[in-house]
């Protein structure tokens, strides 16, 4: 790793408590896609609220550079392990290198996922295969991986990070929308046969997140200012989403507070599935900026 590299990404400046600020004081979570994005945020407010993390990509270099940033905001501890979910092998090297490091495993994030906008015309069958493969059964192995190895004897939480992509049917996403649907009915599964292990499972549908790679590609790409305000204001509350947005909704799950929730989905985007868009007209739109 060269000295010059930069980290790729930042921890927030601030941030307001809604929980104690110990609530998760000597846990430890296992976020997959943890390196950047969503996934990066809700590894930081795990650990500001005093868990230990191990965070999972492909990517060895953004992996070590964000677990130093993380681990120097918040005096927690965070392991950086390289993994590809599709490869069972590497998937259970990983969760033995979590275990031998903390001895523990109370949290399990499934973030890996990967998107690109595609007419279903226009879609090979390698890459439709290739979002199944990272989404769905990337969701499964991990999972299934740490029931085995830790889970099945002491309990935890699991959280699939899914999309409201299917809910209507979204263009240029069928992809995406069928690996998160049945991210959303395996965590159903999960939930009612894993439950009496002391489990909960549950998914987490963000909606446009501010300051994702996925906005900038998928919902960013050619909008005037005037078009992404427009798209703000056809929100019901009228702003897209933060990433600590979506890290506050998973904390409240693993609190007190969330004990009854397994085997459901918590939409995170403030009604912007209710009132998007979603005619031939945007998709032509979209197209023509492909």
């Amino acid at each position: 790793m060269s000295g010059k590299a930069e980290p790729v990404e930042r921890c927030m400046d601030s941030y307001e408590y809604i929980f104690q600020k110990d609530i998760l004081r000597n846990k430890v979570a296992f976020i997959t896609g943890g390196g950047s994005g969503i996934c990066f945020t809700i590894a930081e407010v795990f650990m500001r609220h005093g868990c230990d993390t191990v965070i999972l990509g492909r990517k060895m270099d953004r992996l070590q550079l964000s677990a130093q940033t993380l681990q120097q905001a918040t005096g927690r501890r965070c392991l950086p392990v390289q993994m590809d979910v599709r490869q069972p092998k590497m998937v259970l090297e990983a969760v033995d290198a979590a275990l031998k490091e903390f001895g523990r495993i109370d949290y399990l994030i499934n973030g890996a996922a990967g998107n690109f906008l595609c007419p279903l015309e226009t879609m090979s069958f390698n890459a439709f295969k290739t979002v199944m493969e990272i989404d769905t059964l990337g969701t499964f192995n991990v999972s299934k991986a740490i029931f085995d190895k830790y889970m099945k004897a002491n309990g935890g939480v699991i959280i699939n990070i899914t999309a409201t992509l299917h809910f209507r049917g979204t263009s240029l996403q069928t992809h995406v929308g069928a690996a998160k649907a049945a991210i959303e009915a395996m965590t159903r599964h999960m939930a009612v046969e894993w439950g009496q292990n002391g489990i909960r499972v549950m998914c987490v549908a963000p909606g446009p997140i501010e300051d994702t790679e996925g906005m900038r590609r998928l919902g960013g790409a050619g909008m005037s200012s005037e078009m992404k305000e427009m798209f703000k204001k056809n929100i019901p509350v009228q702003r897209s989403g933060r990433r600590v947005d979506i890290a506050d909704i998973c904390l409240f799950i693993l609190s007190r507070g969330g004990q009854l929730l397994t085997g459901t989905t918590v939409i995170g985007d403030g009604g912007a599935w209710l009132t998007e868009d979603n005619s031939s007209m945007r998709m032509s739109m979209i197209k023509a900026m492909l």
